[in-house]
């Protein structure tokens, strides 16, 4: 995934990546939000999920310490970090205010 994972966040085009675990309550309150982002943007940007268990070192290299924790990347800058659960409208927003 690392030579993806580099590819993916240097994109004109923004990218929202999810760190989430399968164990997460409150990731599993912010995925149907994403689902509805993805919908709302229209392909403005990417969103991804990266499961921190099974990507342990990129994780670590963005030093995620909760979950979720979403970065927004803009041509492989990050301008915008939020560990918790993230409201549709606040993301939308982002995503408009980014592309």
């Amino acid at each position: 995934m690392k030579g993806n994972f580099e590819r993916l966040i240097r994109s004109e085009k923004p990218v929202l990546i999810d760190f989430y675990a399968d164990w997460c309550g409150p990731c599993k309150m912010q995925s149907p939000i994403l689902k509805e982002v993805s919908e709302e943007i229209n392909g403005k940007a990417r969103i991804i999920k990266i499961d921190v268990d099974k990507n342990q070192n990129i994780a670590g290299r963005f030093q995620v310490r909760g979950v979720p924790t979403l970065i927004l990347f803009k041509k492989g800058e990050i301008v915008w970090r939020k560990s918790g659960v993230s409201t549709k409208n606040e993301l939308v927003q982002l995503i408009e205010k980014n592309s």
